[in-house]
């Protein structure tokens, strides 16, 4: 059975067990006009722009080449394909799925941000293949093997991604 003092609320105010903090330090303003900190941020956000704009500009020469795309992509592919197409009792099955693992990672990382490859069918292709293999590693392990379906799936993407990468797309 509950307590009745845990049942009904209490009316007077709980007492603290610290003393209050006083401050050392006396403040004394006299009808100061401080300027509010939303305006100080607003006036430092500009000034900022204004000085880092010739520095830094915002052009698209950061952006990643194509050839430099296609030259990546083309690595991934040849990197998942040998990676599939190990045998389960390969000693170098484990090796090759952390190679992937890292390889896809940068891979995606450095092109997800691009939004001019975003609607390209050979990054999505490439996507959806490394997520398929990915995930599989990662829910049963390097050295389970693919599942024919899955892997048939697998290859059809990338080969179609290297037909759309030869086309530019």
């Amino acid at each position: 059975m509950a307590s009745p003092t845990l049942i009904t609320p209490t009316t007077s105010t709980p007492k603290s067990l610290l003393p209050p903090i006083r401050s050392k330090l006396t403040v004394t303003t006299a009808t100061s006009t401080t300027t509010p900190p939303q305006s100080r941020r607003m006036f430092v956000s500009l000034a900022a722009g204004i000085i880092l704009s010739p520095i830094l500009p915002v052009s698209p020469t950061w952006a990643v080449s194509d050839e430099e795309y296609v030259k990546d992509a083309g690595e991934v592919i040849s990197r998942i394909r040998n990676t599939i197409s190990k045998d389960r009792n390969d000693p170098d099955v484990a090796d090759a799925v952390a190679q992937l693992r890292e390889t896809s990672n940068s891979w995606v990382a450095k092109y997800r941000k691009e939004k001019a490859l975003l609607g390209r069918s050979s990054f999505r292709d490439i996507y959806s293949a490394l997520n398929a293999v990915s995930g599989h590693y990662i829910s049963f392990g390097p050295t389970a093997p693919i599942p024919a379906k899955r892997r048939v799936r697998i290859l059809e993407e990338m080969e179609t991604a290297e037909k759309a990468l030869q086309r530019g797309r």
